[in-house]
């Protein structure tokens, strides 16, 4: 017995020390992949929309105290921040700028030359910071788990056992509305919606054998921040179709927009 629990102690020590990590999995990629120098874009996705120049400057907005942020920590998601500053800068539609929780650190280095810390050559006087032409706020919706219809396919596909299956099966679907607004005069130019969906099919595993597993063992070891990641890529590849075909609206007022609108008060 003690030389047996021995035995299975050292397949355990080695089986640890040959394991590997691999960089760049594609099992944990999501629809944002790849990197963005500029205007230079290396492993993009290639659905990912296009545009021939920048419209202009964009900070990324997000409101840390809606519900939906909770839901993404319940997933390892901090923050859907830098999934939108990737996919708009390899769109080459916007120049990124700063307005985050980076922030802080912009301002820092500017205080610490204040004080005399910096060397004299750092530069960090006024004027040279970039403004944001456009600001883009993010909100998230997510779909109750929907079991019944495609339970009563399985049932009917596998009888006792698909009914077993079905009721394990969880559609897991997220919606993400993107609004941009012009910064200077708070109007909103465009506004777009996008969504993603998966299929747990845990349940089918164990149940329909191994043959099985091989084909949809993709499906069972996707995250929820997949689906989020990918709700809002679509949301962005919406958003950017609107921005290419941009027509602005007709003013309202007497003396421009705001100047008084077509409904009037008597």
């Amino acid at each position: 017995m003690k030389r047996s629990l021995l035995c299975l102690m050292a397949l355990l020590i080695v089986s640890v020390g040959c394991s590997q990590v691999n960089m760049g999995s594609s099992s944990a990629k999501t629809t944002a992949t790849g990197s963005a120098g500029g205007a230079n874009v290396t492993n993009a996705n290639a659905n990912l929309e296009h545009c021939a120049s920048p419209v202009g400057t964009l900070a990324v907005n997000e409101d840390h105290t809606a519900n939906w942020y909770s839901y993404l920590n319940r997933y390892g998601i901090q923050s859907t921040v830098p999934v939108l500053r990737l996919l708009a800068q390899q769109s080459n539609c916007f120049v990124v700028v700063e307005r985050g929780a980076g922030m802080g650190s912009v301002m820092r280095e500017r205080e610490l030359e204040q004080m005399g810390e910096l060397r004299k050559s750092s530069n960090f006087g006024k004027g040279q910071m970039v403004s944001a032409d456009y600001t883009v706020t993010p909100t998230l919706i997510f779909q109750a788990d929907d079991t019944g219809g495609i339970g009563g396919a399985v049932g009917g596909l596998f009888g006792s056992v698909g009914t077993m299956v079905g009721s394990r099966i969880q559609t897991k679907s997220a919606q993400s509305m993107l609004s941009l607004v012009d910064n200077r005069s708070g109007v909103q130019v465009a506004v777009a919606e996008g969504s993603g969906s998966s299929m747990d099919v845990g349940g089918i595993m164990g149940l329909l054998g191994g043959s099985a597993g091989g084909g949809l063992g993709a499906y069972k070891k996707t995250p929820q921040g997949k689906v989020v990641v990918a709700a809002m890529t679509d949301a962005f590849n919406n958003l950017v179709v609107a921005v290419k075909n941009y027509r602005a609206q007709e003013a309202t007022g007497p003396k421009g927009m705001g100047t008084g609108g077509k409904l009037q008060v008597n």
